[in-house]
């Protein structure tokens, strides 16, 4: 029932072939060179709109047939055949299962057809994975660590030879892969790792020496894309250590694994410590060039961040149907609980999260597919709202449910445990809100350096200094410079737009403010950076909503009314806590708080515990 064929259909008729018009990359600068991405002109107080309005749509009809054809069974695959609680149990995944996942294809989503993949779009592959997040977050890491970074690599930076050698035989699951980089000295910050690639003499190979700790996969893959230190050659004769990426092969000899770790939650995904021990790695099995590793392993992990948040996208939409089906039907009181006010706000917020999750995700997955390079910031924004938003459904809906939630057979104790590793893993939100808020103020640097540098020859540069000069004098004045979003969205939104319009201006002014006090030393200051990121994260997920709904609106489509009234208290809610994390960034209050936080913390690091005494005295 469940065979490749008929899930998918046969190739000619199921797997995507994108028309050369899909396929060919839109340009990612504009004509003054200056980025297309939203959120780096976000950080220059600047509204990109190409990218995100109208709501980017990039499926052709064959495209869309072709999913809709998949989405059906994948859903009944789940639901039948899939025992996600007996995975959880096992601690691993059930044979059928895998079985039926390689018959589905489900192994090489990604992978073109001609090297036995179903050569899906990242839109394409978010909706799969929508589903595969509803159903069961174990089985998706799974799927995901083989996929969206174990082999990827390979996909990305792969030579023709790489690709045809090793893809066809992942792509349908009988070798499994896996992401080689984290080491006990090296979690978040990759540069300090310490396993080594030696060429050897005649320079036909590595060896390759060292361990990773925490591998998804890591105790079943054949193939591993492995990241070492490499001595590279210098233009003055000499070497500097450099990060390489390889792709070893167990087969290679050398390569060992440890007994799988016992987790908190995705049990049933393999994680184990890798060893290598001598392993002979041929020079062609380099991905990229020597010392580019840091390069590949960054596009990677942002090249696979955007399914995340479509893969919670689909958990929160099967806690909400558990939480709301439960309110529907439970009495207290004389009537059912949904009849709450309490209980109505758990849901209704529930609820419009899932929606700037969703809306986030699907946005930043049709810019890849138009052909955007420059998304590693929204890509961020959307792994760190969805993870930290679902684990917030999940909390509620075993509120909702009160003791049954609480009980195992519930299931929700189970999606609880499996959620909580996504706000660690594939770069912490700690780390991925420092990496928005650097990534963006470098590119608005820049800007101020160009300023900087007009105003030494002010004759040459007229235009730049006196456009300047106008918005600060209209802010001096008390009139807003902010560009309009009103021609962009629905006239029923327009409170909306101007709100976001205003928290557009305000972010950049702030930005601005801080980098001509800081200059390069706003990198240390990490309370700060924190509250830009959170300003960051709230106006695109605003920016995203009021895309999207206002194209529900303008199509008139059945849910419109229900879209309109989340975006509004959305954005009636997201622009008062921009303007809150904005006015902490300037409050000599705020200043002072994170200077007793920060010595707080480093008295009770100093103590070992908390130091007070205790209040009995003993």
């Amino acid at each position: 029932m469940y065979c490749r064929a008929s899930v998918t259909g046969s190739q000619a008729q199921h797997r995507t072939k994108a028309s050369a018009a899909e396929t060919k990359a839109t340009p990612e600068k504009q004509n003054n060179g200056e980025s297309k991405s939203f959120a780096m002109g976000l950080f220059r107080g600047q509204i990109n709109p190409e990218q995100v309005f109208p709501y980017p749509e990039v499926m052709s009809e064959e495209q869309r047939q072709n999913l809709e054809m998949l989405v059906e069974p994948t859903h009944k695959f789940f639901q039948v055949v899939n025992d996600a609680a007996k995975n959880d149990e096992l601690e691993k995944v059930e044979e059928d299962t895998v079985q039926g996942l390689r018959e589905m294809g489900a192994f090489g989503l990604q992978v073109p057809e001609e090297l036995n993949g179903l050569g899906l779009s990242n839109t394409q592959y978010a909706r799969m994975v929508e589903i595969v997040g509803q159903y069961d977050l174990g089985v998706g890491i799974f799927l995901g660590a083989h996929q969206s970074i174990g082999f990827k690599g390979i996909l990305l930076f792969g030579t023709p030879a790489q690709k045809e050698k090793y893809l066809p035989t992942l792509a349908t699951g009988e070798k499994f892969a896996a992401f080689c980089l984290t080491e006990p000295s090296s979690g978040s910050d990759a540069s300090s790792i310490r396993t080594r690639a030696v060429l050897s003499e005649d320079g036909k190979h590595y060896i390759l020496n060292g361990s990773k700790i925490w591998i998804s996969n890591g105790g079943i893959s054949e193939i591993f894309t492995v990241f070492a230190q490499t001595a590279v050659p210098t233009e003055d004769g000499g070497t500097v250590d450099k990060v390489s990426a390889f792709i070893v092969e167990r087969g290679f000899g050398g390569v060992s694994s440890g007994p799988p770790e016992k987790k908190m939650g995705i049990k049933c995904s393999n994680t184990a410590e890798v060893y290598f021990e001598d392993v002979k790695i041929p020079v062609e099995n380099i991905l990229g060039e020597p010392g580019d590793g840091f390069k590949v392993a960054m596009n990677i992990l942002n090249n696979g961040r955007f399914g995340m948040g479509a893969a919670l996208s689909g958990t929160m939409k099967g806690l909400i149907q558990t939480a709301v089906n439960h309110a529907a039907n439970r009495k207290q009181f004389g009537q059912t609980i949904d009849k709450f006010g309490a209980i109505q706000e758990k849901l209704a917020r529930m609820g419009m999260m899932h929606y700037v999750s969703e809306s986030m995700a699907y946005m930043i997955c049709a810019n890849m597919d138009a052909g955007s390079k420059e998304f590693q910031i929204e890509a961020a924004i959307s792994k760190i709202y969805a993870s930290e938003a679902a684990w917030f459904c999940a909390d509620e809906a075993i509120q909702i449910c009160g003791g049954t939630g609480y009980m195992k057979s519930a299931g929700m104790e189970r999606v609880m445990r499996d959620l909580r590793i996504f706000r660690i893993f594939e770069g912490t939100n700690d780390i991925l809100r420092l990496f928005i808020a650097l990534t963006g103020m470098q590119n608005a640097g820049k800007q101020l350096q160009g300023l900087q540098r007009a105003l030494k020859n002010p004759s040459a540069n007229l235009g730049v200094i006196m456009e300047e000069a106008n918005k600060r004098a209209k802010r001096m004045v008390g009139f807003s410079s902010a560009p309009s979003l009103s021609q962009h969205v629905h006239p029923d939104l327009q409170g909306s737009a101007t709100k976001t319009a205003k928290a557009v201006e305000e972010f950049g002014v702030s930005i601005e403010e801080l980098l001509m006090k800081y200059g390069k030393g706003v990198v240390d200051q990490q309370f700060l950076l924190w509250r830009v990121a959170e300003a960051a994260i709230d106006i695109y997920g605003m920016v995203a909503t009021l895309s999207r709904t206002s194209r529900s609106l303008s199509e008139g489509v059945a849910s419109s009314e229900y879209e309109a009234n989340i975006c509004n208290v959305f954005c009636n809610e997201a622009s008062e806590r921009v303007s809150g994390n904005l006015r902490s960034l300037k409050s000599s209050t705020q200043r002072g708080n994170y200077q007793k936080i920060s010595s707080i913390a480093q008295e009770m690091v100093k103590n070992g515990e908390v130091c007070q005494k205790h209040p009995l005295g003993f």
